[in-house]
């Protein structure tokens, strides 16, 4: 009887197989995280305004900043999921369909980022992921800061918190970037 083992093809179809389910759970992850954004941004701002409260609003920078961290953290792995598809494990799989070279295995993956409104789709996202993590949570802060209520140390705190979101904004568009220019 002869010996049947796992060939290198089929390992790299496993590998593939499996790398694409993660990428298909961190797409389905990162594209709620906005929801949850939605949905904290809209019960605080509820909150504060039924209670009067503007400094109820300090609650908003730091779920966005822990919400956009964790969005583009995600959004990062699902590029370089992508990227290590159409580099590495792609370019190995056809060297074995086809020794000689042309065969595009997973064209997919290269196929999609020629389309023409691709760059618009990333800018309109860019400013999308900016709004949701970052301009609300600023916004919020600016009522808080023109409503004059809270003591020195909820002034400090918002300060704190404004470095944080700016500093995640800078992340976004560096990530954003690095996205557009293959980095």
């Amino acid at each position: 009887m002869p010996e049947q083992g796992v060939t290198v093809g089929q390992l790299l179809i496993v590998e593939y197989q499996t790398i694409k389910d993660e990428q298909k759970a961190r797409i389905g992850f990162r594209d709620n995280l906005l929801y949850v954004t939605l949905a904290v941004v809209a019960a605080v701002i509820a909150a504060a305004a039924q209670a009067k409260q503007a400094s109820m609003l300090l609650a908003l920078p730091p779920v966005c900043v822990v919400l956009g961290w964790t969005y583009l953290v995600n959004d990062d792995k699902i590029s370089a999921i992508g990227a290590y598809v159409r580099a590495d494990l792609g370019p190995r799989l056809a060297a074995l369909a086809e020794p000689g070279g042309g065969f595009q295995a997973f064209g997919w993956e290269t196929g999609h980022s020629g389309d023409p409104r691709r760059k618009s789709r990333k800018a309109i996202q860019l400013v999308v992921d900016l709004t949701a993590f970052c301009a609300v949570p600023i916004a919020a802060l600016v009522v808080f800061w023109v409503g004059g209520e809270g003591g020195e140390l909820l002034v400090v705190l918002s300060v704190v918190e404004a470095l944080a979101v700016v500093g995640l904004g800078v992340q976004v568009v560096v990530y954003a970037r690095a996205a557009r220019t293959g980095v």
